[in-house]
């Protein structure tokens, strides 16, 4: 199975102000993922070359003073990179609040047959300002790459 983009509305109560977003999905014939485990699986040690990306982009983004973060194995309230802030049996909430745009990583689950799952992954953005715009053009080619890995992680699981 491969990740699927799937369609999503705005506004979102989990970031109303957002005024980008996309969203995909995969099935997963054999599974039972909770939201926080879908999350800590897909995010939770990923690739080498993630970490890479993530590192170029800290890099060239301090100087701006905007936020950094290398992704990691989720500890406490962290998930990869991300705070959790929110999360139930249908979904957990990732994001945080930074100067360009704030953002949320919504993860979450639903039954999909007998023994399967569908796992979504929206990413919900507000861009603040014209860095915000600019800064989503840049990474958006490596954010579709990435968020379509990461889901096809919950596969080889």
């Amino acid at each position: 199975m491969k990740p699927v983009s799937v369609f999503v509305a705005l506004p979102n109560s989990h970031l109303p102000w957002a005024d980008w977003a996309d969203r995909y999905e995969i099935e997963l014939p054999e599974s039972r993922f909770t939201p926080i485990e879908a999350a800590e699986r897909a995010f939770g040690q990923a690739p080498a070359w993630i970490g890479r990306l993530m590192t170029l982009r800290n890099r060239i983004v301090a100087p701006f003073g905007l936020k950094g973060g290398h992704l990691r194995e989720g500890k406490g309230r962290f998930i990869g990179a991300f705070p959790v802030l929110a999360a139930d049996g249908r979904e957990a909430v990732l994001g945080l609040n930074d100067r360009h745009l704030d953002f949320r990583v919504l993860v979450d689950v639903r039954p999909n047959g007998a023994c399967g799952q569908i796992v979504g992954m929206t990413t919900l953005i507000y861009r603040k300002n014209l860095f915000g715009r600019i800064y989503l053009a840049v990474v958006m080619p490596f954010h579709k790459v990435i968020v379509r890995t990461l889901l096809s992680r919950l596969v080889r699981v």
